[in-house]
């Protein structure tokens, strides 16, 4: 019996611990709630915060990264489908899927229109130590193409000056190599997609490893041109059809 008591003894002494424990908790919970809270400024640049961290302040993005795109400046369009295909699982990037997972339409819209109208100066990326001839490699891809592949140059969509075109085509100048390399891959892995036909895959997949290398090489060290801006809609015909430009292709 004494051990029995003792035993007993043991347990009260337990749950009283675990009471007050719990009492402690309660009364934190309820000082918590009872503390002022700080006012958060109803403002876009406050409910953007999860973007400015990772894409810079006017999202300049973050070229010292090589990860961060740039999102100052870029076509609305191209932004708003990003963050939409994003949300619909056609472009994996955990951090991103989760943040836009509840935004509606409109909303995405207002974040795109607000970093594309962003005008902030650019900044450059570490560039890869790659030889002449890949560099000239990449030149040929981005300005040229390589026909007997039916690889279209990069030019004929992005622009004279690969700065992109309105509404929907992005700019590509300025853009880090990691970055650049790293979307290439994903493009053929089919962790990016977009909506078909997808263009961009068609191209990254006709695209040897080391063409990845040598256009991103090229696309990341060349000359900023004096005018960053996106060319006026309308002032391009891509070769492929691209459904995220509307052309759903013949039969459609």
């Amino acid at each position: 019996m004494k051990s029995l008591s003792a035993k007993w003894s043991q347990v009260g002494r337990a749950l009283g611990v675990w009471m007050l424990l719990l009492m402690m908790a309660q009364v934190g919970a309820a000082s918590a709630q009872d503390a002022p809270h700080p006012a958060i400024p109803d403002t876009l640049q406050q409910r953007i915060a999860a973007c400015t961290a990772c894409h810079g302040v006017h999202g300049e993005g973050t070229p010292e990264s090589g990860f961060f795109p740039r999102l100052a400046g870029k076509p609305p369009g191209y932004l708003a489908r990003q963050l939409k295909d994003f949300q619909d699982g056609l472009r994996k990037y955990g951090p991103m899927e989760y943040t836009v997972r509840q935004l509606s339409p409109d909303y995405m819209h207002e974040i795109a229109d607000y970093f594309a109208a962003q005008d902030v100066p650019y900044a450059r990326s570490p560039v890869p130590n790659v030889s002449a001839d890949l560099r000239q490699r990449g030149e040929t891809l981005v300005m040229h193409g390589d026909p007997s592949r039916q690889i279209p140059p990069c030019a004929a969509c992005h622009g004279s000056q690969l700065t992109g075109v309105q509404p929907d085509i992005p700019g590509l100048v300025g853009l880090p190599y990691d970055y650049i390399s790293s979307q290439l891959g994903s493009w053929r892995t089919k962790t990016r997609a977009t909506v078909a036909p997808d263009c961009m895959s068609q191209i990254a997949n006709r695209l040897s490893d080391s063409d990845i290398t040598a256009v991103s090489a090229w696309l990341a060290s060349r000359e900023l041109p004096a005018d960053m801006h996106a060319q006026a809609a309308g002032t391009v015909t891509p070769p492929l059809h691209c459904g995220v430009l509307g052309d759903k292709g013949d039969g459609a």
